[in-house]
């Protein structure tokens, strides 16, 4: 992570709709470099083709290195009704300004079989989750 980075500004009043005042036209809790997590959730994720996956539900930022780890994938099912929720790894997904959504350079059909759980399901209180993650991703994304 770069250590050059601009001076920030405080975010927001939160459920404030001010705008920045510099003319940039971006909401406080957006700036060129940096954007609040609730404005990442629910975020298009698409595959390498360009094809619509899913969107991001959540991420899970690991509590000692304060990195995020997964970003969780919505995924299938119609209006929150039969969707899985699918882990990636937050190191595979890039920013896409063309397709303003992320890119996943992994194939759907491989992404139906990877460790998944449903809405509602706390599948890393399950110790062993995230070693079946990393084993599953570790030869699957770059």
């Amino acid at each position: 992570m770069p250590t050059d980075l601009p001076t920030e500004r405080a975010l927001r009043q939160p459920g404030s709709m001010e705008l920045d005042p510099t003319g940039e036209g971006l909401a406080l809790d957006e700036t060129s470099r940096l954007i609040a997590s609730d404005k990442v959730e629910g975020t298009a994720v698409y595959d390498r083709e360009g094809r619509h996956l899913g969107t991001v539900q959540n991420f899970m930022v690991d509590k000692v290195s304060g990195q995020v780890a997964y970003a969780v994938l919505a995924f299938g099912g119609f209006l929150g009704l039969g969707e899985d929720h699918h882990p990636l790894p937050w190191r595979a997904l890039k920013y896409s300004t063309d397709l303003g959504g992320y890119v996943v350079d992994i194939d759907p059909g491989a992404l139906s079989g990877a460790p998944s759980h449903g809405p509602g399901e706390n599948a890393f209180a399950d110790p062993g989750y995230g070693k079946r993650l990393d084993d599953f991703y570790r030869h699957t994304v770059a």
